[in-house]
């Protein structure tokens, strides 16, 4: 019985120097390495941790209408966080798309139509961005 035991324990401990072998060693994806990068931005920047530390309310309803906006730049609601992440995004996906139709040299009608939809995304997500923060500005 001891013996079984011993090379029970010997196996054991070479697969978890196996599994430990192939955890230190492996590489992720550099895509997802971007993807997660990116949306970690995404978050920081359309105000997530501040979310998480203060707990906002989520929206108000004052004078007959709901407010989505906090009227106010020292303060803000949870939906003023997704909508600054949705256009944070909305530019990122525009790069991205800007990037991409750099691959289509041969092709440049798809090449120009896609740096063009990436641009108008880029250009309205900036559009809507300044718009929102001229309005808590009282504007």
């Amino acid at each position: 019985m001891s013996r079984k035991v011993k090379r029970q324990i010997s196996s054991l401990s070479y697969s978890v120097q196996r599994f430990y072998k192939k955890i230190s060693t492996a590489k992720p994806s550099t895509l997802l390495i971007s993807i997660i990068a990116i949306a970690i931005a995404v978050f920081l920047f359309g105000g997530g941790l501040y979310d998480i530390t203060m707990k906002p309310l989520p929206s108000a309803y004052y004078g007959g209408r709901f407010l989505f906006l906090y009227p106010a730049l020292s303060e803000q609601f949870i939906s003023d966080s997704v909508i600054a992440m949705i256009l944070y995004s909305l530019g990122i996906v525009g790069l991205i798309v800007m990037y991409q139709s750099t691959k289509y040299a041969y092709k440049p009608r798809q090449a120009y139509m896609m740096f063009l939809v990436g641009a108008i995304f880029l250009i309205l997500a900036y559009i809507l961005l300044e718009t929102i923060v001229h309005m808590k500005l009282g504007g």
